[in-house]
């Protein structure tokens, strides 16, 4: 597996892009050096409101086909929502995706009230990419996504949070939404390395959804979100083209006939 502490010593930025499927795992594998499969396939490809419904079999067969067609890239695993609530559950759904899967990691929300859950997977032999900040998984509790770090109680809880994570043995943190300046307050504070979303560019790594990276979902892109691509409209303007050669009988031609 990639050695990311080795990367934040040498001050080289730890790319991560989320993954669902075999075909992107192969396209994206070659040149990133982290892949989620994150349980944010559960709006962008599922079509659900929120990340909550994701299961531990949906994450399984996601990660199982990700991880068989990634080669150099370390592959991590959300666990879902409900899928760790107490040590002994989390250690269970952790050991399926080992067994299950080729992943690298198990990815967990939450920073001290996790701490020993995290270092009960550690203990047994999994490893474990924490995640402070905004974290998906609370969006009904907070009645939302909200930006973390802008008070002193929350600065000095995100600090803690981020210490117990990397005591319990994590490798790497996850920081989303958090002031930029906060987050780069926590990644100086760290001995491991800290990953971004929507949290500055300070941080030791950065990481985005695909399909919001490549332009391809349309129902809503959060500001932290740069579209390297306009996906939706070059696809579905390719769909267009196909239509009307197909309307016309103009495809399938002669070249394309047996």
């Amino acid at each position: 597996m990639l050695d990311l502490t080795k990367l934040k010593d040498y001050k080289e930025p730890i790319t991560m892009l989320t993954t669902y499927d075999a075909l992107f795992a192969k396209l994206f594998d070659p040149l990133v050096d982290m892949l989620l499969v994150g349980d944010s396939l559960n709006m962008s490809f599922a079509g659900e409101k929120d990340t909550l419904s994701a299961t531990m079999d949906m994450m399984i067969y996601h990660t199982r086909v990700v991880s068989r067609e990634t080669k150099s890239s370390c592959v991590v695993c959300d666990m879902p929502f409900g899928s760790y609530t107490d040590k002994h559950l989390a250690l269970k759904n952790a050991s399926r995706v080992y067994q299950e899967t080729d992943a690298h990691a198990v990815k967990i929300e939450g920073g001290e009230s996790r701490a020993d859950i995290i270092k009960h997977l550690t203990s047994n032999s999994i490893a474990v990419v924490g995640h402070i900040g905004l974290m998906p998984q609370n969006a009904r509790l907070e009645g939302g996504y909200k930006i973390k770090g802008r008070t002193k109680k929350e600065i000095d809880q995100l600090l803690k949070d981020a210490k117990v994570v990397q005591e319990a043995g994590a490798f790497a943190i996850v920081i989303e939404g958090v002031i930029a300046e906060v987050a780069q307050m926590i990644t100086k504070e760290l001995e491991i390395p800290t990953i971004g979303i929507g949290s500055g560019n300070q941080t030791d790594g950065q990481v985005l959804v695909w399909s919001d990276m490549l332009g391809l979902y349309q129902e809503f892109k959060p500001k932290f979100v740069k579209q390297y691509l306009n996906g939706a409209e070059l696809v579905q303007n390719a769909v267009k083209e196909y239509v009307k050669e197909v309307k016309s009988r103009k495809f399938p031609s002669e070249e394309y006939t047996y």
